[in-house]
């Protein structure tokens, strides 16, 4: 590790150190893009970014090590020099996002539903407690997470467990050939279509249905994209339209996200049939990731219990101020994952020096 680099984590322990002493809440952030997401926002600014760079890269064994205020852009150039990407296919929603920021938001894109999440790709973090120590998990190899895989639990934890300085990613090269499909079909049709189609060796990669239309993207070897795009039929959509789509997915900058309505995430089943629910809907990950746009007043809970119904749950992904404090952002959780997530609060940061409030407000 170089002098400058050093030199930053001393100071961060320190940090950690004397707000833990004093009691006070610090308030992590890299590049601000996923400020959105998450509750409340408190605490003394500590910016990530000046931590940053690719600490070591070895494209022949699928992994790269690199700073917590890496910019994901500069990582995501870096791997393509070498045919090679982040699978899961991590939103930005803005040019400065960050890796540490990618980790503890836990999101990831459009190929989810064939590559896994970002906890899948997590092989090893450096982090700060809220003690002050600096304490490292995992490794740069899948034989290295054994027992209780700390470094996966830090992902989708928006920073209340702690500061990671580093992570270890495993990466993935880039499908040899892809081919998006387009099909004019209602959510009924189409969720039935993707059921049926999941349990089919077919290299689906991504799938999205919106205002009658339903995109499926294919990805992998080209005899086997050839061989699935005759079986599946549908009308092909051209490479340049298929990256726009895909990456207006992955962006929110697709026309289904303009606007001020409040933004519902519902993660279910892949198998729940349409949700019979007011308000515009997008459908993803072959039936198991649903958008919602509308509904956001104290006495809308009908989301979350038709998410609940369906053995999945809700998260009020964009919202004001006002009606995240009335809604909450995250599904309620049941006293034993209340239990379970206190308890790692404690053990982690007993003092809640980290984001305080950023997952649930007593946490």
């Amino acid at each position: 590790m170089g002098e400058k680099a050093n030199s930053c984590l001393e100071r961060w322990t320190g940090r950690v150190r004397a707000a833990a002493a004093e009691k006070t809440a610090i308030r992590l952030r890299g590049g601000g893009s996923k400020d959105f997401y998450g509750q409340s926002l408190v605490g003394e600014l500590l910016d990530t970014r000046e931590h940053s760079g690719i600490v070591a890269y070895a494209p022949s064994e699928l992994v790269v090590t690199a700073r917590c205020g890496t910019p994901l852009a500069e990582m995501e150039a870096t791997l393509a020099e070498n045919a090679q990407s982040l699978a899961f296919e991590p939103p930005h929603f803005d040019p400065g996002a960050t890796l540490g920021g990618c980790v503890a938001a836990g999101l990831s894109g459009p190929r989810r539903v064939q590559a896994g999440a970002v906890r899948d790709f997590v092989l090893g973090v450096k982090m700060i407690n809220g003690q002050g120590e600096l304490l490292n998990f995992g490794g740069q190899v899948m034989k290295n997470v054994a027992g209780y895989d700390v470094s996966r639990l830090l992902a989708g934890s928006l920073g209340t467990l702690g500061l990671i300085v580093e992570v270890s990613l495993k990466v993935m090269p880039v499908a040899l050939a892809e081919q998006t499909l387009r099909f004019d079909l209602d959510q009924e049709k189409s969720l039935n279509l993707l059921n049926q189609w999941g349990g089919q060796p077919l290299p689906i990669s991504a799938s999205a249905w919106a205002a009658n239309s339903l995109h499926v993207r294919l990805s992998g070897a080209a005899a086997a994209v050839s061989a699935a795009t005759a079986k599946l039929g549908g009308q092909r959509v051209t490479p340049e339209e298929s990256t726009a789509f895909w990456l207006g997915l992955r962006e929110q900058s697709h026309p289904f996200f303009a606007g001020d309505a409040p933004l519902w995430r519902l993660a279910v089943p892949a198998t729940s049939a349409v949700l019979a629910l007011p308000g515009e809907q997008l459908v993803e990950w072959g039936g198991a990731q649903r958008w919602l746009r509308g509904l956001g007043t104290p006495a809308d809970q009908s989301i979350r219990i038709a998410a609940e119904q369906s053995g999945g749950h809700a998260t009020l992904f964009r919202a004001d101020a006002a009606q995240k404090a009335a809604l909450g952002v995250f599904q309620p959780l049941a006293a034993p994952l209340g239990r379970i997530h206190h308890n790692l609060k404690l053990a982690f940061d007993p003092l809640g020096v980290f984001n305080l409030g950023r997952l649930y407000p007593d946490l």
